[in-house]
């Protein structure tokens, strides 16, 4: 699915700059944390601060692979079913893919409605939690959202 020309190009951009950049700031900050050990002054905190770009980046590559459809594919049982089989196996996979997701979801905005006036917040860094299960909540919804538009835009076998 290409986005060219639909609406949710600018999104697309804004998601993979975001992603990119986060991994940019996870490679500056472990770069700069090995330098600073080798020469007598350490970066503290590092590791929080990689955690939790990863994780900005690891949401919004799940949501613009999903949107652009992307994932990897193994097509080598799917092409032998017949059209039919092959509609009701994707609608199937579609369906199981979206649970999860969903599944997902659910947990994390658990966790995070238990959590939410406990003001959570790493060690060193004191990176609020709270901005981050957002964005995961966010990635697994549009994840399970894109995936249950697909099936219903799939139509009739």
């Amino acid at each position: 699915m290409k986005d060219e020309g639909s609406p949710v190009r600018l999104p697309m951009r804004l998601l993979v700059a975001i992603g990119g950049g986060a991994l940019l700031l996870a490679m500056a900050a472990d770069a700069v944390a090995v330098v600073g050990r080798h020469v007598g002054l350490p970066l503290l905190g590092s590791i929080e601060l990689v955690q939790a770009a990863v994780l900005l980046s690891a949401a919004a590559a799940i949501v613009v692979a999903t949107v652009r459809g992307s994932h990897a594919v193994v097509h080598l049982l799917v092409e032998r079913w017949s059209p039919r089989g092959r509609f009701w196996l994707e609608v199937a996979i579609g369906l199981s893919s979206a649970f999860f997701f969903a599944a997902l979801l659910a947990g994390t905005v658990w966790i995070a409605a238990d959590l939410w006036n406990g003001h959570e917040e790493s060690e060193l860094l004191r990176i609020p939690y709270r901005p981050l299960r957002i964005a995961v909540a966010a990635s697994a919804a549009a994840v399970a959202i894109t995936f249950l538009v697909r099936i219903v835009r799939r139509g009739k076998p």
